[in-house]
């Protein structure tokens, strides 16, 4: 049994770690919820295990690994609104495809975390601080495929 991924992030620089980790993570509509009294947003990913694919430098293994996701759940406390554009919430079986997370620390000591999702789509959480949690909740299975980064100029 592997061992699961877990992650806090609890600043911008951390937040950048769990951004990078779940780099074409991808969800449904229908897997996005705010909690606005317990001040939780939380989202479950299909999330796209980059560390399997590690250099043999960097203790991945030799040859060739077969493409592998997990399931995952992120929750964001001290979340004070959430907001989105080009997701239509009538539709709970839009995938998002997440590209990043970016965070911006604002004036007044609070925190405008974007997630932001290929093709256009993005949600916005206002929040007291970062304060993210990430959590492996199966065993990774294959996928069918990597993601591919590359342009064509």
């Amino acid at each position: 049994m592997l061992k699961p991924l877990k992650l806090t992030a609890l600043d911008v620089e951390d937040l950048a770690v769990i951004s990078a980790c779940l780099q074409d993570a991808l969800a449904r509509v229908a897997d996005t919820a705010y909690e606005a009294r317990r001040r939780r947003f939380a989202i479950m990913f299909n999330r796209f295990r980059w560390e399997n694919e590690a250099a043999p430098s960097l203790g991945g293994w030799l040859g060739p690994r077969t493409p592998e996701r997990v399931r995952c759940a992120v929750h964001f406390d001290a979340v004070t609104a959430v907001r989105h554009r080009n997701i239509d919430q009538a539709n709970p079986e839009q995938v998002l495809d997440l590209l990043a997370i970016q965070a911006q620390e604002q004036r007044d000591g609070s925190v405008r975390i974007q997630l932001l999702f290929a093709g256009g789509p993005e949600m916005l959480l206002d929040a007291e601080c970062v304060d993210c949690y990430l959590e492996d909740l199966s065993q990774p299975w294959p996928a069918s495929g990597r993601p591919d980064h590359s342009t064509e100029e």
